[in-house]
């Protein structure tokens, strides 16, 4: 292809993102030879454009700008490998031409935003619509695209496509551009294209007017001004890449005095601009951006597999397919294409889209599944390809400190979401639980916490991680607090602590500091932590806080800090819930005590693991003390009868899990709340608090007695009481599984069973010396010789004594062994 010399600027319209527009951009590049280039984007950025040749940068990347003072609010420009700016800024670094960016500053640009935002709260504070000002706060996330279809009051492609005879603009710009290899053709004119696009978006913008975004009049005025500037420097040989949508624009006529009378007055902030990653998911426009496409993985898979790209195509989604243990085979992949190409020949394209290769994926490799498609349009169509940004690249100190931090934990950055199990006893591991517990204190959640599959204990943890683009304006913003990971979340910890509103918040951010180990910002903490903990009276505000506190004593034990003082504060926090929670217990309503009841659950297993650490640290004091104080209140609450049911029953229930109470005191409990004399709707609370949770049913079954009394009482509850009972018993019982639920049904069914006593104790079965009948899902009765075969076995199992006569079975009970003592 010839090259030659332009006597005026080449305006190059495009659409922002799409592999067509930037071969297109590339042809007619070279074809025109500028001496200069011109591109929309932010004029702060110039500096910056040499790093795009960098070996360590690969798009998709981004140019984040942000205002000085308030990192978080920001603007970001995308380019993906497939967008015509990115394309255009290569082409001209590649060969030393001068290369500019022309759109409106982002120091004018992000203070516009910041005064729409603030016009529209004042306009909603005082009833009136926003008008189009939520325009312009969407588009602040990417205002270089502020011109395609889905940022203007009209959509452009959708009225060109309307024309063509399309429903879809997506489809007529796939077959018009993608598809037709725009100026590829041997002798063929680079620059006809990009003519016809000038004439249609000039055909629209008189038929419809300027009806673009608000901003576009100030934005195009600018952009004529640094074109003038551009000409006055290096002549009329520049080539204009911009949005197609401002090509009128910049080739209409104005004077110099009517454009800068538009900049007169803009409003102005100090901004910092950078590379940062971006992702192909952010790109697209399910993610909310304004330019956003709808396949951004085909687009990036078109424009780097011109030849052959169906086949190559199936290739990739045949290979993960395999990975995600689908039977595909090349068969699959030979039939898909030839499916695809010829549903693209009778619906009259030029070429397999992106809609034929998803039916051929169906029809073919999933059978007519739509299964295989959704993993396809997730893992390629759209993607999780993440950019990455050379370290010469300008950033505030703490987003440097973090890139070594990962670099030293070999912890890249990811934008697929993937699961990290960590063993904190490792030194790299703990290493990387410390950097995400700090991450998160200081607003950054690179990591989420997630339950473990591998185990329970302490020393191991799970996350759930995944980059997002966004994650780099919070570090901008986290910078203010320190210019390392640990000084700012150090410093964060230490503000928090001084502002936090409640007992809970304290004790929450002291847990915080343990894991993310900050031993500087632990005693600012503390003495908050003390100070809150002296001066709330709330035994719920109490109650709420001692779990968090008593894991934190743990946490501190795991990860080898020195735990002592928060272990004395919890232990003054218990005393203060043991003596307070009684009389907080007394008068509540329904919902009072649902919330108490709550309480009393967190502050028994914060109990019994404060007793446990209490223990290791003073094992002469044992866990005695602690946990029977624990247990007199909660002996004090279920014998009360000025407590609500719901927290007498509950205080029930966990002193029989506990051991504190035997059989006989649990039915002789049980039968005073279902007495005629109390309330049907205390009784049936106190029901709720005795057997409620997932583990109660367990405890009627195997206690026909308790089973006998609850529906013993429920057949005597009053007809006019029974529809206030009702919600309440079943909110209960529908917490159990349902094989629990049909063994009780089937034990209510078959009524009280005729137990006998065998002379050695045991109760008869069917058969035995009763003949009681057998409970459904189990035998009929006791083999002792049976169970005494076994015992031989399980003591090598357990590794216990093996000397002596073998114990004599017994019954278990729900809180014993297999030998019938207490665990």
């Amino acid at each position: 292809m010839t090259t030659r010399s332009t006597a005026e600027p080449v305006l190059l319209g495009v659409r922002h993102h799409g592999p067509g527009s930037a071969r297109a951009v590339r042809a007619a590049l070279e074809q025109a030879a500028p001496d200069a280039v011109l591109i929309e984007g932010p004029p702060e950025a110039d500096e910056l454009l040499p790093l795009a040749l960098h070996k360590d940068m690969q798009p998709p990347v981004a140019l984040l700008a942000h205002v000085l003072d308030d990192p978080g609010r920001a603007a970001f420009w995308p380019l993906a490998e497939f967008s015509p700016e990115w394309v255009a800024l290569r082409w001209a670094l590649e060969r030393e031409v001068p290369v500019r960016f022309i759109d409106l500053p982002a120091a004018h640009s992000l203070a516009m935003t910041a005064e729409a935002e603030k016009a529209e709260r004042e306009a909603e504070e005082g009833g009136e619509a926003a008008g189009t000002t939520g325009e312009v706060s969407a588009a602040s996330a990417a205002p270089a695209d502020e011109a395609d279809a889905s940022d203007v009051r009209i959509d452009p492609l959708g009225v060109l496509a309307r024309t063509a005879g399309y429903d879809d603009p997506e489809r007529w710009w796939e077959d018009v551009v993608e598809h037709r290899g725009a100026g590829s053709g041997e002798g063929a004119d680079a620059l006809a294209p990009f003519a016809a696009l000038a004439e249609a978006m000039g055909a629209l913008r008189e038929a419809y007017g300027d009806g673009g975004h608000d901003r576009d009049p100030v934005r195009e005025a600018h952009m004529r001004l640094r074109l003038r500037d551009a000409r006055r420097e290096f002549g009329d040989s520049i080539a204009v890449v911009c949005g197609a949508w401002h090509v009128p624009a910049l080739a209409r006529r104005s004077t110099v005095t009517a454009d800068r009378q538009l900049l007169k007055g803009l409003p102005k902030v100090k901004a910092a601009v950078t590379w940062v990653p971006w992702t192909h998911r952010r790109l697209s426009r399910r993610s909310g951006y304004g330019a956003g496409i709808a396949s951004p993985g085909w687009y990036g898979h078109l424009f780097s597999s011109p030849d052959r790209p169906v086949e190559r195509w199936m290739t990739k989604v045949a290979g993960v397919l395999r990975d995600e243990d689908y039977a595909v085979s090349s068969a699959h992949v030979i039939e898909a294409v030839r499916l695809a190409e010829g549903l693209a020949t009778v619906r009259g394209r030029p070429l397999a889209g992106l809609t034929e290769a998803d039916d051929a994926i169906r029809a073919v490799m999933g059978d007519g599944s739509d299964a295989p498609s959704l993993l396809i349009h997730d893992r390629l169509v759209v993607g999780e390809v993440l950019g990455e940004v050379p370290e010469d690249a300008p950033a505030v100190p703490l987003q440097r400190d973090l890139a070594r931090s990962q670099r030293t934990l070999r912890l890249k950055p990811q934008a697929l979401e993937r699961e990290l199990e960590l063993d904190l006893r490792k030194e790299t591991d703990a290493g990387r639980s410390r950097l995400l517990h700090r991450l998160r204190l200081l607003g950054i959640p690179w990591g989420e916490p997630t339950r473990s599959r591998g185990g329970t204990g302490t020393f191991r943890e799970t996350w759930l991680l995944r980059w997002e683009p966004e994650l780099s304006v919070r570090v901008a913003e986290a910078g203010i607090w320190g210019t390392t990971v640990l000084s700012a979340a150090t410093a964060r910890a230490a503000s928090e602590a001084v502002g936090a509103a409640s007992l809970a918040e304290v004790t929450a951010l002291a847990e915080q500091c343990l894991l993310a180990e900050l031993p500087d910002a632990l005693p600012v903490v503390m003495r908050a932590l003390s100070d809150r903990a002296a001066l709330d009276a709330d035994v719920g505000h109490l109650a709420q806080a001692l779990p968090a506190l008593v894991r934190s004593v743990r946490y501190g034990d795991v990860r080898g800090t020195d735990g002592a003082v928060l272990r004395e504060v919890a232990l003054g926090l218990a005393e203060r819930v043991f003596v307070g929670l009684p009389p907080a217990c007394t008068g509540l309503d329904d919902d009072g005590a649902a919330e108490m009841r709550g309480h009393l659950d967190a502050t028994h297993q914060a109990v019994g693991l404060l007793g446990q650490l209490e223990a290791g640290a003073r094992p002469e004091d044992g866990t005695s003390e602690l946990r029977s104080r624990w247990a007199g209140v909660l002996r004090a609450l279920s014998g009360r009868d000025a407590v609500p049911g719901l927290i007498r029953g509950r205080a029930a229930r966990l002193l029989l899990d506990d051991g504190q109470l035997d059989d006989g005191e649990a039915e002789r409990l049980m039968g005073l709340a279902l007495s005629p004399g109390t309330p049907p709707a205390d009784a049936a609370g106190w029901i709720e608090g005795f057997v409620g949770g997932g583990d109660g049913g367990m405890l009627l079954v195997h206690d026909e007695r308790l089973l006998a009394l609850v529906d013993g009482w429920l057949t005597s509850v009053p007809d006019a009481a029974f529809t206030d009972v009702l919600p309440l018993l079943r909110r209960t019982f529908a917490e159990y599984e349902s094989g629990v639920r049909r063994t009780l049904g089937e034990l209510v069914r078959r009524g009280p069973a005729a137990t006998t006593r065998d002379p050695a104790g045991g109760t008869g079965g069917t058969g035995g010396a009763g003949g009681e009948a057998a409970a459904p899902g189990f035998g009929p009765g006791l083999d002792r010789d049976r169970a005494a075969a076994v015992l031989p076995t399980l003591r090598l199992l357990l590794g216990t004594d093996q000397d002596g006569d073998p114990a004599r079975p017994t019954a278990r009970r729900p809180d014993s062994d297999l030998t019938g003592a207490r665990p």
